[in-house]
Formats: structure tokens, sequence, C-alpha cells
């Protein structure tokens, strides 16, 4: 009989589980600054030039 209840309460173990170690993420893990103290200097994006594609060789059918 015991055998059939470890199934039974898996999901819910699991589920608290999953809730406990959100909760600890939100509530004990430091929290990283709003703003970072200096902003990393980032480069335009350009697009590069699309890529010609090479013409493939032809084989003669017969």
């Amino acid at each position: 009989m015991y055998v059939l209840i470890v199934p039974a309460v898996l999901p819910f173990v699991l589920l608290a589980t999953v809730m406990g170690l959100s909760w600890w993420e939100d509530r004990i893990l430091p929290v990283p600054p709003a703003e970072p103290a200096e902003a990393p200097a980032e480069a335009p994006f350009a697009p590069a030039a699309p890529a010609h594609l090479a013409e493939l060789a032809r084989v003669g059918t017969r």
C-alpha cells in the first residue's frame, strides 16, 4: 500500500521543490545592481555587405 503513495505524492513534491527554489531565488540570492557603474561602450551595428554566391559549375546533360 505504501508503494502507491510515492507515485501519487511525487508531482506535489516536485512542485514544492520548484516553488521553494523560486522563492529562494527571489528572496535569498543577492540582487544585481539596477544600473551598472560603468556601461560598456558598444560599437554601432553595421551589417556586412551581402555575400555574393559563386556560380555553380554547369554540368552538360546528353
